[in-house]
């Protein structure tokens, strides 16, 4: 099943390199993903899709890029959708 989800990392980022990062983890599981609040401590994502490629994505953006140390991410809100759910791309992504 399809779901809608808001994940924020806290952490220290070089931004480009973890928005780069991000784009490419979306891009290799398929997903649609937007950018929210972007800052030098802390990123929100919207992503869209399957629900285990979405948990993948989580978590291979927990660890992040070398160059970026997340010390924290959470989901702040997820919807399942049984359609193909579509996340608006906002913020440059």
């Amino acid at each position: 099943m399809n779901q809608v989800a808001t994940l924020v990392f806290h952490g220290r980022f070089r931004v480009e390199s973890f928005l780069d990062f991000v784009r490419h983890r979306a891009d290799r599981l398929a997903l649609h993903a937007g950018i929210g609040t972007v800052t030098a401590d802390c990123i929100e994502v919207s992503v869209a899709g399957d629900e285990e490629l979405l948990d993948a994505f989580e978590l291979a953006c927990s660890l992040g890029p070398i160059d970026c140390i997340v010390l924290d991410h959470c989901r702040i809100r997820t919807i399942e959708s049984r359609a193909n759910a579509y996340v608006p791309r906002s913020g440059g992504l």
